[in-house]
């Protein structure tokens, strides 16, 4: 298998060169993007002590005495869970501003609003408000809840067939780099103390600003410009720039056969998703992998970690450079992701992913209920906890969003990313709320309810997943659309060959 990936590596870095131009703009999305998401799900981490030593100040101020222990831990919830509350009103209206301004229009807009909330947040210490610290968290996550619908839609209209599973990939890296910053920045040593946390939060205004400077430089994604706005020109020009030169009369054609398809038919809003027939299919494999991404257990190997490296024998005070390190071992294979997705079929990297994060599971309950009998057990533990994030990472988090997209086209696909947005938001949420409950009841056993899930998913994906790399829109659309019970329109690859891997 090595060699295998060396070989396939070596024949597709040396094709990036002429997407010179795709590149840039994946690196002008990520920041403006999934980023802020990701920053702000880790940055309240470090500085939770001073955050709550704030809260704590600032309504003994007024109130002429310390708040109840109740009411101070009312006043911590509700600055951590409002930006849930925001991202869900955020995901809600991204679709109407997508359709009514585009993606550009929107992203540039929503840095500006970011610029804004960052400074209500950096603000808040400074005016002893803390009802402004609720409203910047509140800002935050609305603006992270429309960034985080539109990166992924954008990315996916930006991208050559042959690039798809590459860019869409890319989304997730950013999510993880939002994480590794929250943790490098929140460091002591860094802006994570007493005076500078305010700083700390408020820190995605400079991506906003760095994204809101160079977005108008780089085109509207062609998708958009041949698809919605009828303009031809536009969108060769837009691809010229994004692809390099070179002929791509085929993919502006597969762009007209899928708009063909759409003659007559505006964007579908999320219940005219889930009344459509012909839809039920791709939207019930985009349910099921957005439950799976939500409850993998991913959450559970982060909330375990500090304790399974104290065991393992890590000092207190080397702890969070190691938990650090775990959110570097994250990015290097969100990495890899998108470099191996296009080498290896969607459907092999998910099965693959979900066994061998199913088998961890499996494995760390059992180490972690011999630590306590085996001094190496610990040690297995930590080195269990890095694998399971590689395997999540370089498998199931890029390649799970990389299918969604690809399963719908240009009218349906707003809609569907909604709903995994909707997805996405409930279940940090639900998360929130059962996860202690579980532990709680269940202690380490709980990575047995994760496995469970992860193993019916596996199930899930090999009976009913098809093959959706090196196939345009349109015929991955015709294939469920004209003929939703799993054959497909004539000249078209059967979804039943072995060479799509799929089993409707």
């Amino acid at each position: 298998m090595p060699h295998v990936l060396r070989s396939k590596m070596r024949s597709f870095l040396p094709s990036l060169s002429q997407y010179r131009g795709l590149l840039l703009m994946i690196l002008v999305l990520g920041p403006g993007g999934t980023f802020p998401y990701g920053f702000h799900l880790a940055v309240t981490n470090a500085p939770s002590k001073h955050i709550r030593s704030f809260l704590n100040a600032t309504w003994a101020a007024r109130r002429g005495a310390a708040p109840t222990p109740e009411t101070l831990t009312l006043l911590w919830s509700s600055v951590i869970s409002i930006f849930g509350l925001g991202g869900i009103l955020g995901c809600l209206c991204s679709q109407s501003l997508v359709e009514r301004f585009g993606k550009k229009k929107c992203l540039l807009f929503n840095n500006l609003f970011m610029l804004g909330a960052s400074g209500v947040l950096a603000g808040s210490k400074m005016a002893a408000s803390f009802e402004m610290a609720l409203a910047g968290r509140l800002l935050i996550g609305f603006s992270s809840g429309v960034s985080l619908i539109i990166h992924p839609i954008y990315a996916g209209e930006i991208a050559p067939r042959s690039l798809r599973g590459f860019t869409n990939a890319s989304v997730g890296i950013f999510v993880t780099l939002g994480k590794v910053f929250g943790q490098v920045l929140g460091l002591r040593e860094l802006l994570g103390t007493e005076s500078l946390w305010p700083c700390l939060l408020g820190c995605t205004g400079v991506t906003a600003l760095l994204q809101l400077v160079t977005l108008p430089f780089f085109p509207e994604s062609p998708r958009y410009l041949l698809m919605e706005k009828g303009d031809q020109e536009a969108c060769w020009k837009a691809v010229q720039q994004l692809w390099g030169p070179g002929d791509h009369k085929a993919e502006v054609e597969d762009m007209r056969k899928e708009q063909a398809g759409l003659t007559g038919l505006g964007p579908r809003g999320p219940l005219q998703l889930l009344r459509d027939h012909s839809l039920r299919r791709p939207v019930s494999i985009s349910f099921i992998l957005g439950i799976a991404m939500q409850f993998s257990g991913i959450n559970a190997i982060y909330f375990y970690a500090s304790e399974v490296l104290q065991q393992a024998g890590f000092s207190e005070w080397l702890i969070p450079y190691v938990s650090m390190g775990i959110g570097i071992c994250d990015v290097f294979s969100s990495v890899l992701c998108t470099f191996i997705i296009e080498q290896f079929s969607r459907r092999g990297l998910l099965l693959t992913s979900y066994f061998q994060m199913t088998l961890l599971l499996l494995l760390l309950t059992i180490t972690l209920n011999l630590q306590s009998l085996v001094s190496w057990m610990a040690l297995c533990s930590a080195i269990l906890l890095f694998l399971f994030i590689f395997f999540f990472s370089a498998g199931a988090a890029g390649t799970s969003m990389c299918v969604i997209m690809e399963l719908f086209d240009q009218a349906t696909r707003p809609a569907a990313m909604l709903i995994m947005g909707m997805l996405l938001w409930g279940g940090n949420f639900l998360l929130a709320v059962l996860f202690p409950l579980l532990v709680a009841t269940l202690g380490s056993f709980c990575f047995l309810v994760f496995s469970s899930i992860l193993m019916g998913t596996w199930i899930f994906i090999y009976l009913f997943l098809p093959e959706t790399r090196g196939r345009s829109i349109a015929d991955i659309a015709a294939a469920f659309v004209q003929w939703p019970q799993g054959r497909t329109p004539p000249g078209s690859p059967p979804l039943r060959d072995p060479q799509y891997c799929t089993r409707f």
